[in-house]
């Protein structure tokens, strides 16, 4: 499709129409107005401006045009955005190949096959006689009719040969290949997969069925309880959840989504009115499953059974999610007591207790890897040795650096405070060589009056008054840097001039007010590491390049609150590609 045809398709679609069908809006002078679809809000911050084609959203920063808004409210990609955009401006989006148009003819028979077979079994669980016991396990279960035909429940039973009634209809190249059926060596033919099970219908993002999960009735030792569809081109996995079709909907009216092991468990929740609620498919919880979930919701709380079993599985979940952790993000795990299961622990208690119970009881993802291990550690040197090399090695996985950094001092921090051998005086010692400038600020400052940019401020100037030999030979390191305060910024210009020269600072000759320079001695945070690492000059440096990046960012920061503050009024394209430059600059710093 030619950049013409993306044009056409953006002239030919109202974008206001469009986003007006996901989130309702409400003209306001030029632009229109409505609750954000990223974010839980109360107030309208989401931006739609019908002449330009662009939207924006001030609560969470996220802003394009109409494809960009399809692709991130529907999880699709570029290609699948144009072309339903294209089919409903009446465009023709794609000339397929011929690849393309046998992919697009499989997928339309793969959905047709599994539409009918739902179809089928679904009838058989709601009329045929043979199907009671079927009924009995979900009357037991607590699940009524409304739940059966809301999920399409359905039953395979014994007395349909379903694939040969298929095969009149479907190829059976089609039919073998979608995971219905397998062929029986011994009898030489092909028999349901499904077969005496209860089956519930994994669909996409989109509501399509493609695969099903099964449950036997009848307890047995030699049968798996749960199987799915085995993999195939339209189904992965790993890459895929129960109820996500419904619950994305609901991610414009609450901030979090419970994540559980088994379809039983979303049904169980969903019937106490907790939709908000997605399954993993019987596998280990994937890293993109987790990305998926974080498009729409900012808050995955991970409640798997309160039985062993559910506790490893959370563990493992943890530690290999963990790495896709992301500022306002939040990953946390609740565990059910007395064994419970949440289909359980809801029917039992309700949705009030249960809603409560997980604000009250639920832990944060590197709280739960911390106290686990903490759990196996013995108290010797040794063991606690083993225990903190842990959870750095866990906290290094993290993508997202801010959050790498937080989580390792969060960890060490906690492991200073449980070491019973360090006295107060070198665990106050202890804590400053492993935290973040940040950090150091937080238990030093004395006066809560000044923000963090002057601190970090106070801090460069320390190093430039104390150690100017760092700055002379690395005087490329402060290139481009602006100061927020006037008064630091004349500081630095005479101390910087005098570095450049090569002269040895003498602040009695450069004029500078005195109590200036006892506020920064004061007040300079740097000044505890710097009395540790006078000598140590690479130290130094690196403490110095990180002082600098905090205030470039700071800086960046500001411009672009500026920038959002000027869009929010005129909406101008050339305001919105400055804006987004920088906030690419912002990502790679």
């Amino acid at each position: 499709m030619t950049d013409d045809n993306i044009k056409e398709v953006i002239n030919r679609t109202s974008i206001v129409d469009i986003i007006n069908s996901t989130i309702p809006l409400k003209k306001k002078g030029n632009n229109y107005f409505g609750l954000s679809p990223f974010k839980k809000e109360k107030t309208p911050s989401f931006s739609v401006n019908e002449e330009k084609k662009i939207f924006h959203c001030f609560s969470t920063g996220e802003h394009g045009n109409i494809f960009d808004f399809v692709m991130k409210t529907q999880n699709l990609k570029f290609g699948e955005a144009v072309k339903m955009l294209a089919n409903l401006a009446g465009i023709r989006a794609y000339t397929f190949s011929r690849q393309d148009e046998e992919r697009q003819k499989k997928w339309f028979e793969y959905k047709s096959i599994y539409s009918k077979y739902i179809d089928i079994y679904h009838n058989e669980l709601l009329n045929n006689e043979e199907a009671s016991k079927a009924k009995n396990y979900l009357k037991k279960r607590n699940l009524d009719l409304e739940q059966v035909k809301n999920f399409k429940i359905g039953y395979v039973t014994s007395n349909i040969d379903t694939y040969e009634i298929f095969k009149k209809d479907f190829n059976e190249k089609d039919l073998n290949e979608c995971g219905l059926f397998y062929f029986d060596e011994k009898n030489k033919k092909f028999i349901e997969r499904f077969r005496d099970r209860l089956i519930f219908p994994i669909k996409n993002i989109s509501g399509d069925a493609i695969a099903l999960g099964g449950r036997i009735i009848d307890e047995n030792k030699y049968l798996a309880k749960y199987i799915n569809s085995p993999e195939t081109h339209f189904f992965k996995k790993g890459s895929n959840l129960f109820n996500l079709d419904k619950a994305r909907k609901l991610s414009n009216k609450v901030e979090n989504i419970f994540l559980v092991e088994g379809y039983m468990d979303v049904i169980g929740l969903y019937k106490n009115n907790i939709e908000n609620v997605v399954a993993n498919l019987g596998t280990a919880l994937t890293i993109k499953q987790i990305v998926t979930l974080n498009q729409f919701f900012n808050h995955i709380v991970i409640c798997f059974d309160g039985d062993d079993s559910g506790y490893k599985a959370a563990l493992r979940a943890a530690e290999n999610t963990i790495v896709e952790l992301q500022p306002e993000k939040k990953i946390s795990f609740l565990f059910l007591p007395d064994n419970h299961d949440p289909d359980s622990f809801a029917n039992k208690y309700g949705k009030e207790y249960f809603l409560e119970f997980s604000k009250k009881e639920s832990l944060s993802i590197h709280d739960f890897i911390f106290n686990h291990y903490y759990k196996i550690t013995e108290k010797n040197p040794s063991s606690l040795a083993l225990f903190e090399k842990k959870l750095r090695s866990v906290a290094t996985t993290i993508k997202d650096e801010y959050i790498k950094k937080y989580i390792l001092e969060y960890f060490l921090e906690k492991i200073s405070d449980l070491t019973p051998n360090i006295n107060k005086k070198n665990k106050k010692n202890y804590v400053l060589n492993t935290k973040s400038l940040k950090k150091t600020k937080d238990i030093f400052i004395e006066t809560k009056s000044l923000t963090s940019i002057e601190i970090k401020e106070f801090s460069l100037l320390y190093i430039l008054i104390n150690k100017p030999e760092i700055i002379q030979n690395n005087n490329y390191i402060l290139e481009e840097i602006k100061f927020f305060s006037k008064e630091n910024k004349m500081i630095f210009e005479k101390l910087l001039n005098h570095t450049n020269n090569f002269e040895t600072i003498d602040l009695e000759n450069l004029n500078i007010d005195k109590s200036l320079i006892e506020r920064i001695n004061k007040y300079a945070s740097i000044r505890y590491i710097l009395s540790k690492n006078l000598n140590d000059e690479h130290k130094l440096l690196e403490i110095l390049k990180e002082i600098v990046r905090d205030l470039k960012n700071y800086e960046l920061e500001f411009r672009i609150a500026e920038l959002e503050s000027r869009f929010s009024k005129d909406l101008s394209e050339v305001t919105f590609n400055e804006l987004k430059e920088l906030k690419k600059q912002q990502k790679i710093n």
